[in-house]
């Protein structure tokens, strides 16, 4: 017994400090959004009702069938419906029977209901789908938040450990009478300023992490964590197409614009539907009835039941003549949602094409600020090899010494933020043009 439990808390201790280290890669983020966002599990359900639409246009050409009975006692006159002879005592009755009716024609209105079904669920799916493009967008550019943020931890930590060695020996040199204290002091002074850094940009992988968390509907933040991996800019082709192309390319698969476009199809159904109003409908229909009455007390109960039934059938033809307006103000609202539906799939084009002409100049402009970074970094690094030469031998003073290196700290920065901004712009064009999401 006392094995088992150690065995059960064994395994419990496994499975905690397996959870308490997984980290996270991009595509596991991506794809657990996705399964588990709140949002996608509404649309998800908006679906599922518009499959149940769909069935009930299709129930719509099917014949209905309703049974109906009742039994009655009367007391004093009365008629007696197996005979209509009035009789006066009291009288135990009952009927039953059922009826079936069948729509044959009603202006095509079964049918363009049925068809809008259809296309509704289309629709519905286009707009389950553009949710997960736009989560799967975010959550991307939330994980690169992370990295970046990541990123800047490790530059900041070794920046922050050459400082220290200049300190000691800036120590040194101040105990040895080379330097005067204030240079120490300057380095100190460095030295803190990293701290302070280090401190913040801690701070901000904590937020971005809780950010990334948030989107995937995680709240252990604590826990939660990426895995340890650093991206080098992707290699990639897209900007040999020129924003027209991949604007031309993104009209033919993005979801929006497909939803969009199916909503202008749903609007002129909706028109079908209404002027169908005009048309007259026909209908046919068939009835079953029977009936017992106790006066009939020789004949028993289900001979009666076969002696007193009777059956009705036939055809109901109804025209429209007049139903104060509300069939011609049915039409003219329908046109109206078809101009309406038709002025927001060309809002929903031109914002597409605004948004993918923004990702080109964005890509184009991260690519030349991420080069002009790198060449910075490089030039701000030789300009502090040079100045720590010269302050080693006490030819530059700490204050001079110190803005050296606040400039490659800097420059390094930026070229970490620039770097992943370029990813991430790269990413986003790439996406446009049909490309997956994926850091390879």
């Amino acid at each position: 017994m006392k094995f088992k439990i150690v065995l059960i808390t064994l395994l419990f201790s496994v499975a905690y400090s397996f959870a308490q280290t997984k980290k996270w890669t991009l595509q596991e983020c991506v794809e657990y959004a996705v399964d588990n966002n709140l949002t996608i599990e509404q649309f998800e359900l908006d679906l599922e009702t518009v499959k149940i639409e769909k069935s009930d246009a299709l129930g719509d050409f099917l014949p209905t069938l309703n049974a109906q009975s009742s039994v009655a006692a009367q007391t004093g006159l009365s008629f007696d419906p197996t005979t209509n002879q009035a009789v006066t005592t009291t009288i135990l009755t009952a009927t039953g029977g059922f009826s079936s009716n069948l729509t044959l024609f009603d202006g095509l209105r079964n049918v363009h209901r049925y068809n809008r079904a259809k296309m509704n669920a289309i629709a519905s799916q286009y707009r389950l789908d553009d949710l997960k493009d736009d989560i799967r967008l975010n959550v991307a550019n939330a994980y690169l938040q992370v990295l970046s943020n990541k990123e800047s931890l490790r530059v900041f930590q070794a920046q922050y450990a050459v400082t220290k060695q200049d300190l000691i020996r800036t120590e040194e040199l101040v105990d040895a009478g080379v330097v005067p204290r204030g240079d120490l002091l300057e380095v100190q002074a460095t030295a803190a300023n990293q701290e302070q850094q280090i401190v913040n940009s801690e701070n901000s992988i904590l937020i971005s992490r809780i950010n990334l968390a948030q989107l995937l509907q995680i709240t252990d933040y604590e826990n939660f964590d990426i895995a340890d991996e650093s991206f080098n800019i992707p290699p990639s082709e897209i900007l040999t197409n020129s924003p027209k192309t991949i604007y031309e390319k993104a009209l033919t698969f993005r979801n929006d614009i497909k939803f969009s476009e199916l909503n202008v199809d749903l609007a002129k159904k909706d028109l079908q539907i209404s002027k169908g109003a005009l048309l007259p409908t026909i209908g046919a229909f068939f009835n079953y009835n029977t009936r017992y009455s106790g006066q009939q007390e020789f004949i028993n109960f289900f001979d009666q039941l076969w002696i007193n039934d009777g059956i009705a059938y036939g055809a109901q033809l109804n025209i429209p003549i007049f139903n104060g307006f509300g069939v011609k103000n049915n039409i003219k609202r329908s046109k109206i949602n078809i101009d309406r539906a038709n002025i927001q799939l060309a809002q929903e084009k031109l914002a597409l094409e605004t948004t993918v002409n923004q990702a080109y100049v964005d890509v184009k402009s991260f690519s030349k600020a991420y080069e002009a970074s790198e060449k910075t970094v490089a030039a701000r690094r030789l300009a502090y090899e040079y100045s720590k030469e010269r302050f080693d031998v006490g030819l530059m003073n700490s204050f001079d010494f110190s803005q050296a290196q606040a400039r490659v700290d800097d420059a390094e920065a930026q070229l970490i933020r620039t770097k992943y901004d370029y990813i991430f712009r790269l990413k986003v064009l790439e996406f446009y043009f049909g490309m997956p999401i994926t850091l390879d």
